[in-house]
């Protein structure tokens, strides 16, 4: 999933909004604003009741359940650049590999069940017949790059807003000063030497200022994803994109 953030807070100088947006020095230093396309939603009806029913079945751990809703051969499973999925095993005992739902301590279920919390996808580059949950932002892959090559960073500190216009405030709480409001473009995740907080993400700016956004209102790219392909005019869960260790 794209929502594997860490979060982080800090104090900042007191005083009023005008005074610190004045006064404050830059966090970091200013970096190229790269734009973001954000994923669109799937209003096929089909495809909103297959989620509804995975939902359903993931809070129940219903295994039979499941099943029913992953396509039974072809099933696959993108891992460290190969197929993971064994083929001579149904597409259900792949995907129960790949969340090791088979495992008591394992939080499968609840990765499964987050899947149908966002209601985009987007067409897999690597399976032209498969749309891919969570979906990807569009963006220009060669400006982003040259972004993490300009800052130094790696692309696991870049993230985008989930909407325009998301309030970025001066310390980790709802109701601090609004200090900037972020445009559709890849933000830094910077958690400094803060201490933890479970609601904030620390950010930089494009500008270098620092503030804080609610953990929801930033995704995160090439993140786990399931995948969902059409079986005789309905749709099933066709595969898996992510981590997951063979059991």
């Amino acid at each position: 999933m794209r929502k594997s953030y860490f979060v982080w807070a800090v104090l900042l100088i007191a005083g009023t909004l005008q005074a610190a947006a004045q006064t404050q020095p830059p966090a970091a230093p200013p970096y190229k604003a790269v734009a973001v396309t954000l994923p669109a939603a799937v209003t096929d009806p089909d495809f909103e009741a297959l989620r509804k029913k995975l939902g359903e079945a993931a809070q129940r751990k219903d295994r039979a359940a499941l099943a029913a809703l992953v396509l039974a051969q072809g099933f696959f499973w993108d891992r460290d650049n190969r197929d993971g999925a064994d083929k001579r095993k149904s597409g259900f005992d792949n995907l129960a590999t790949a969340l090791a739902l088979n495992t008591k301590t394992s939080a499968g279920w609840e990765i499964l069940f987050s899947f149908t919390d966002d209601p985009t996808a987007s067409a897999s580059p690597a399976h032209k017949t498969a749309l891919c949950a969570p979906g990807e932002p569009g963006y220009k892959r060669a400006e982003f790059d040259a972004l993490v090559k300009a800052t130094q960073t790696e692309a696991s500190d870049w993230g985008y807003p989930v909407s325009a216009g998301i309030e970025v405030r001066a310390t980790p709480q709802a109701g601090a000063p609004v200090i900037e409001k972020l445009g559709l473009t890849f933000i830094r995740v910077s958690p400094g030497n803060a201490p933890a907080s479970a609601a904030f993400l620390r950010i930089i700016t494009p500008d270098g200022k620092a503030g804080f956004v609610s953990v929801d209102e930033i995704a995160t790219t090439g993140g786990d994803q399931l995948c969902y392909v059409k079986d005789n005019g309905a749709w099933k869960i066709g595969g898996y994109i992510g981590g997951g260790e063979a059991e």
